[in-house]
């Protein structure tokens, strides 16, 4: 599987990356690439990296994460992730990286909140 990227800017001044696919060697450098393509063009109050659609990534993936985190540190800029997949979010949670980058929940297709059940007064 390949990786895309969309980069979109919201109107608070905030960027999301977005990539879909797989984070591995092959691809972790486009991720490290579309921060560093943000921070030439701009220098917004946050980058938020949106995981969701990711359905792989190695330690080359989690090291590009790494990099492009400290890429916009040094420029003054926030990286946080948003919306990890399940996937990610464990990758990040056993490398002990996810604090790093927010502690982000993960993401949960298609779920919604439980429903309250009403009490039953036992």
């Amino acid at each position: 599987m390949s990786l895309s990227i969309v980069t979109s800017v919201s109107p608070g001044g905030v960027v999301e990356i977005a990539p879909r696919g797989e984070i591995d060697v092959d691809t972790a450098h486009e991720v490290r690439e579309a921060v560093a393509a943000v921070l030439t063009k701009s220098r917004p109050s946050r980058i938020e990296l949106n995981m969701r659609l990711v359905t792989f990534i190695d330690s080359v993936g989690i090291s590009a994460m790494v990099a492009g985190f400290q890429t916009a540190e040094v420029s003054g800029v926030k990286l946080l992730v948003t919306e990890p997949s399940r996937f990610v979010h464990r990758q990040l949670w056993v490398t002990g990286l996810l604090g790093l980058f927010g502690a982000p929940e993960p993401y949960f297709a298609g779920t919604a909140p439980a429903p309250e059940v009403p009490s039953t007064g036992v």
